[in-house]
C-alpha cells in the first residue's frame, strides 16, 4: 500500500459515535375524527384496493391525534417504525406524508391515485376526424370500384390533407365504434 504524498500529513479526526436527534416534523399528519373513522372503516372493510388500504394504514399510524396513543401518553412513531409496521420502505411513508401536506390535508385525495390531466399520447382520431372519415365512407366509391374497403379508405385518407394518415385497422375501429358497415 502506498502511504506517501502530501495528504499523509493531514490529521484525520477520530471516529465519533453518531447521536440521533429527533428532527422536527415538517409535515405532521393531523386527522380529525371523521377522517379517522373513514380510514379505519376503509382498512377494516377489505373491499378496497390494496394501495388505498396501505396508504390509509400509514396515515392512521402517522396521526398526531390518535386517541389511544394520546391516552397512553405515547409519542408518534418515527417514519422508520411506521414503515416497518406497514411493510413498506421509509420513502413510501415520506411520500405519503408529503402528499397529505401538499393536498391540504385531504385524506381522500391522499389515499387515491391522482388522475392525469392529459393522456400520455394525444389521440389521433378526434371527433372531427371521425366525422370526416364517416362522410368519406358514406360518399360514392371512386370510379372502378363498386364499394369502399378499409384499404381503399386508407389510400384516400392519405390523399386528403386535413385528415391524418390512419391505418386500415384504425379506420375499421372508428367505423365499428359508430356501427357503420361497409356494404
Amino acid at each position: 500500500m502506498w502511504t506517501g504524498g502530501w495528504w499523509a500529513s493531514i490529521p484525520v479526526p477520530a471516529c465519533r459515535e453518531w447521536v440521533v436527534v429527533a428532527r422536527t416534523k415538517s409535515r405532521p399528519v393531523v386527522l380529525d375524527p371523521a377522517d379517522r373513522a373513514m380510514l379505519t372503516a376503509l382498512v377494516r372493510t377489505g373491499s378496497y384496493p390494496a394501495l388505498q388500504v396501505r396508504r390509509a394504514r400509514i396515515l392512521l399510524e402517522l396521526d398526531e391525534n390518535d386517541p389511544g396513543r394520546v391516552a397512553r401518553g405515547e409519542p408518534v412513531p418515527t417514519q422508520e417504525v411506521v414503515a416497518a409496521r406497514a411493510g413498506v420502505h421509509v420513502d413510501t411513508v415520506v411520500k405519503i406524508s408529503k402528499a397529505y401536506a401538499d393536498r391540504g390535508g385531504d385524506v381522500a385525495d391522499t389515499i387515491s391515485r391522482k388522475k392525469r390531466l392529459t393522456p400520455p399520447v394525444a389521440p389521433v382520431v378526434t371527433g372531427q376526424v371521425e366525422a370526416r372519415l364517416i362522410a368519406l365512407a358514406c360518399s360514392a366509391p371512386p370510379p372502378g370500384y363498386s364499394r369502399w374497403s378499409l384499404r381503399l379508405l386508407e389510400k384516400h385518407v392519405a390523399l386528403v390533407d386535413d385528415i391524418p394518415d390512419l391505418d386500415h385497422s384504425t379506420i375499421g375501429r372508428v367505423l365499428k365504434k359508430r356501427n357503420f358497415v361497409l356494404i
